[in-house]
């Protein structure tokens, strides 16, 4: 993403912020620009801790022992459709790409 203007951005607005992406530059409109950076310096909302939840916990154990999402919901009688649930929110939650890396960042996190 380069850029990102609100959608009540007054015309001339719009028309500059495509020329300076287009250039190769980057635009944040002021009020955008602010609030990124309040959440950005505001402090954690959630201890580290309770990022996940504990059923999330339970799911990433077994995620950890190389299982698939057909085993975990046996292993947890689960619904594999809960299953995939979970995992969704654990890889967003840790910011993860896949499994194995959000084994990777929970452990060194010491979620787990």
């Amino acid at each position: 993403m380069q850029g990102y203007l609100l959608k009540g951005a007054p015309r001339g607005e719009v028309f500059n912020a495509i020329r300076v992406v287009h250039g190769g530059g980057s635009l944040l409109q002021p009020v955008v620009a602010s609030k990124l950076l309040r959440q950005m310096s505001a402090p954690p909302e959630v201890e580290e801790t309770e990022l996940l939840t504990p059923r999330e916990r339970e799911v990433l154990e077994v995620i950890a022992t190389g299982a698939s999402d057909r085993e975990i919901a046996q292993h947890l009688s689960l619904s594999v459709h809960t299953v995939k649930s979970h995992v969704r929110n654990i890889l967003a939650k840790l910011h993860a790409a896949n499994r194995r890396a959000a084994v990777r960042r929970a452990r060194r996190r010491g979620l787990m």
